[in-house]
Order: structure tokens, then C-alpha cells, then sequence
């Protein structure tokens, strides 16, 4: 049986990705979007601004070894605007991004988002300088983002940041997670199957 996974908090180090309207064409390239299932996605975030056309690796925030094993993201305005693809949250997912902080964001992005158990959630333009200036003095600093609270930890620094209510519930409660919360009541599931008639051929 599969159990519901409920998200309270993500820790870690954070990548400072800096300008607004980041788009998911940069995020995932088109040419990406082929690929029969998501499990190489993690190769390509931001590939076109990370690798020049011979392969050779280009100075990008997600090449560079001091932000290695980072899962937070730090975005500005509007970051996932653009095309609806859900490759782009599932190519920084499977990179290593396990919640992302941003000034804005483009609605169906963060929808995609939350439905992957990837939290997105917003300060303000001021707070997000400030977020960015502490990783470039303090790369190695650890992150603690409290969906409960609301919060977001270093050391003893504290800013606050808005999820819409709804987001924050399916996170908090599981409920984001629909392949594990059918699995989780397989058997409901099926005895509620066995009624419908478009199941059962529409028979009495």
C-alpha cells in the first residue's frame, strides 16, 4: 500500500537565480520535450544558458560547484511564464530543487508544481535581495522552509512568505500526491468503480 506523503519542511542550500520572466522554454529546451518518460529531465534545466553548442559548459548558477546538492531555488518576478509543460518543474525536480522562493509566479507553473510536492512560495522584491546577497556570502547556509509556520529559517534569520491556502493544505495534509492517495484506498476506490455504469457496461 502506498502512504501519502506529507510535507512539512525542506531544508538545504539555495541557488540564487537571478532575473524576472525566466521562462520554461529556458527552463526545459522544446527539443527536450520528446523524451518518452521524465527520468532524464534532471540533465537539462537551463541547458541552452549552461552548455554552448559544442557541449562545453558555460558560467551558470546551476553549473557551478559551490551551489552542488542545493534544493532550494531563489527566483524573481514571474518565474515559469510562458508554455504550460509540466517537463519544466520535473527537469529542476529531478535536478535536485525540492521547494522554490520567488517574487511572483506564473499561475499553471506553480500548479505543476504543487501537484509534484514542489512548494512555491512568494516574498517580497526586498526580502528576495536579501535571500540572494545571503547565499553569494554564504553559499553553504541551510535553508529551512516551514510550510506550518510559514516560514522561512536561517539561523536566526526569519522572513515570512505567502502559498495560497489551498497549496499549502494539499502539501501539508498529502493530498497533492493522487496516485499515492488512490493506492492508499485501493479498496474504496475499486468498490466505487464496481457501481459506476460505464465500468460495469451500464448493466442493472
Amino acid at each position: 500500500m502506498s502512504i501519502v506523503t506529507k510535507i512539512t519542511q525542506i531544508s538545504g542550500t539555495a541557488i540564487p537565480m537571478r532575473g524576472n520572466n525566466i521562462d520554461t522554454d529556458r527552463i526545459i529546451p522544446a527539443r527536450y520535450l520528446k523524451e518518452v518518460t521524465f527520468s532524464r529531465m534532471g540533465e537539462f534545466p537551463f541547458y541552452d544558458e549552461r552548455f554552448d553548442a559544442a557541449g562545453k559548459p558555460k558560467p551558470h548558477a546551476f553549473n557551478d560547484p559551490i551551489y552542488k546538492g542545493a534544493s532550494i531555488l531563489f527566483v524573481n518576478k514571474n518565474f515559469g511564464c510562458g508554455s504550460s509543460r509540466e517537463h519544466a518543474p520535473q527537469a529542476l525536480f529531478r535536478f535536485g530543487i525540492q521547494a522554490i522562493v520567488g517574487e511572483s509566479f506564473a499561475a499553471i507553473f506553480a500548479g505543476n508544481c504543487v501537484m509534484m510536492g514542489i512548494p512555491t512560495v512568494t516574498v517580497t522584491s526586498t526580502e528576495m535581495e536579501g535571500l540572494m546577497n545571503m547565499v553569494d556570502s554564504s553559499p553553504q547556509a541551510v535553508f529551512t522552509l516551514d510550510l506550518e509556520a510559514k516560514r522561512l529559517l536561517c539561523g536566526e534569520t526569519c522572513f515570512t512568505f505567502d502559498i495560497p491556502e489551498s497549496s499549502r493544505k494539499a502539501l501539508l495534509d498529502g493530498s497533492w500526491d493522487s496516485t499515492s492517495m488512490l493506492r492508499a484506498n485501493l479498496d474504496k476506490a475499486r468498490k466505487v468503480a464496481a457501481r459506476l455504469p460505464y465500468i460495469t457496461g451500464f448493466k442493472d
